[in-house]
């Protein structure tokens, strides 16, 4: 890690990913270890021009310890000002930067499974009340921390895996260009190109075939694909994820069947890892789900609420993107969801459809995208009379 290096990610995230604006209230998020990013994003947003910077933190060890002590019956409680704060920030059209990237994988590993599936924070609801308002204008940036490098690089000494994963991370987010911000202005417009090709389609459904992977998902009548801009309600442009390679819809909920294999490990906010996932669907809901590792938190995640055991989004990568090439597991959703084609469970985006269509649009208190795709997997668009169109072949778009 240089000081050049944070300083450029952190105005990235001011400028590009979130958009902040002269005047906006600027919410940052973060965890232990990432304090030295938190101050420097801070520092951009009122060069940028905030009225305030409010800044969260959370520990995921205080979580640990509620999981392995608390009552049985309190674990779903979340204390009303969570969702109120929220709210409250959306109320005000606040800019909202989050740090991805985890600073104790495995802290949890050993505790009741059941137990930890239960305790869903730090997310909680509103906060997709407000993204899918469009309220405000918001961003996720990685955030390195020495634990995260060991993580991803254990055969190198502790301090060159960090640089290693800085190293990385200045790749994927193009803070080595000699001006990052027309970088992705550039990326982004290819990104739009191809989601826009989509959209005109009009595709019926998606048809994924991979080792361990036969699926096929519908999609709705209006279905809009959006990658890599975003609007809010009241005119600012901002990029939700920094890096970002995907182009996105959110597909019928009832209309799902097959079976996925996960292709990357996935880690969940409180440092979960989830490995060799295994998903069947049947007229939309999971039916069935293995795992290797986490197998019955992810189980008591998908019996959260109604919406949680079906899709609220679809998103195709190809790889032209720089985190596919870098051949790395990150165990970070971020960077792996946008190194290869993935679909989430759990709240989807009305905002990408039409308002007759919003309503079939999956609601859930969850949100958890986990990655499918490969150089391996066949990606196949099929027409409303049953038309069958290759869309991505070993990772290069075909429309």
């Amino acid at each position: 890690m240089t000081d050049t290096a944070t300083q450029r990610l952190a105005d990235l995230a001011v400028r590009v990913g979130a958009n902040v604006q002269p005047g906006q209230i600027v919410a940052i998020s973060g965890e232990p270890g990432k304090e030295y990013l938190v101050r420097e994003i801070a520092a951009a947003a009122y060069r940028a021009g905030a009225k305030f910077v409010d800044v969260t933190w959370f520990d995921p060890w205080v979580k640990r310890a509620r999981v392995q002590h608390a009552p049985d019956d309190t674990l779903d409680f979340v204390p009303p000002w969570y969702g109120d704060r929220a709210l409250a920030l959306g109320e005000h059209n606040a800019a909202r930067i989050g740090l991805s990237g985890p600073v104790a994988p495995g802290l949890m590993s050993d505790l009741d499974p059941v137990r930890s599936g239960r305790d869903r924070l730090p997310a909680v609801k509103e906060n997709m009340q407000v993204v899918n308002a469009r309220q405000v204008n918001w961003t996720i940036v990685p955030g390195p921390t020495p634990a995260w490098a060991e993580l991803v690089h254990p055969d190198l000494e502790p301090g060159a895996a960090y640089a290693k994963l800085w190293e990385q991370v200045a790749r994927v987010c193009r803070l080595d260009e000699d001006d990052p911000v027309e970088a992705w202005l550039e990326r982004r417009g290819q990104l739009i190109e191809a989601a826009g090709k989509l959209s005109e389609r009009r595709f019926d459904a998606l048809h994924y075939e991979a080792p361990g992977t036969d699926f096929t998902v519908g999609l709705l009548p209006s279905a809009r694909w959006m990658a890599a801009k975003m609007d809010t309600c009241f005119g600012v442009e901002h990029m939700a994820n920094l890096p970002t390679e995907e182009v996105f819809t959110s597909p019928d909920p009832t209309r799902a069947d097959g079976r996925v294999r996960s292709t990357k490990p996935l880690v969940l906010l409180d440092g979960t890892v989830v490995r060799d996932l295994e998903v069947e669907f049947r007229a939309g809901r999971i039916v069935g789900l293995t795992a290797s590792e986490g197998q019955e938190v992810m189980r008591t995640i998908v019996d959260r609420d109604e919406g949680a055991s079906r899709l609220g989004e679809v998103a195709l990568v190809d790889r032209e993107g720089r985190i596919g090439e870098l051949d790395t597991i990150f165990y970070d959703t971020l960077l792996d969801e946008n190194a290869a084609s993935h679909i989430a469970i759990g709240t989807g985006f009305p905002f990408l459809v039409s308002d007759e269509d919003a309503p079939r649009v999956n609601e859930s208190e969850i949100h958890i995208d986990f990655m499918i795709g490969s150089d391996e997997m066949r990606v196949t668009g099929v027409t409303q009379d049953g038309q069958r169109v290759p869309l991505l072949v070993d990772g290069t778009w075909q429309i």
